[in-house]
């Protein structure tokens, strides 16, 4: 099993990531959608995604800290780059306390309603924690492919 450095050190490598995709874009693309993709997000919307997933995830399932969210909202979220730079390291901070608090073998405290309920991989905190992570590496990837897009239709 990995140590919770050892987590850490991958979900602050996504998180800058993050900042460094942000930042590359610069505040005239940092709002901007891939025109003609359905769903398509823009890095200001799935960093706010993201930061949202990992107070939901590691505060109010796996330690009872109710964190209120609004999904939709955040994919419709607009702002400067200083601005998502601001809300991933306030979200980094979170998480370095959601996963020093943790209990890996330990169940979440506030388990995950709906079809997420009998989800076997996330019965333990650690499973939930591990969530955290596969949902920034999935988010982080679509972040990758926008910007590719938006660069190459600007012709950056």
């Amino acid at each position: 099993m990995i140590s919770t450095d050892e987590f850490l050190a991958y979900c602050d490598t996504a998180l800058d990531a993050y900042a460094d995709l942000c930042r590359d874009l610069g505040d005239d693309l940092v709002n901007e959608r891939v025109e003609g993709v359905d769903g398509s997000n823009s890095a200001f919307a799935l960093v706010t995604h993201v930061v949202g997933v990992m107070a939901r995830w590691g505060r109010t399932v796996n330690r009872g800290i109710v964190v209120p969210r609004d999904r939709a909202a955040e994919f419709t979220a607009t702002g400067t780059v200083e601005e998502a730079l601001a809300l991933i390291e306030a979200g980094r901070a979170t998480l370095h306390e959601d996963v020093a608090a943790a209990s890996p073998d330990a169940p979440p405290a506030n388990p995950a309603g709906g079809k997420d309920r009998d989800d076997p991989g996330l019965q333990t905190q650690g499973a939930v924690l591990l969530h955290v992570y596969e949902e920034l590496a999935q988010h982080l990837g679509q972040l990758e492919v926008t910007r590719d897009v938006l660069r190459a239709r600007r012709g950056r």
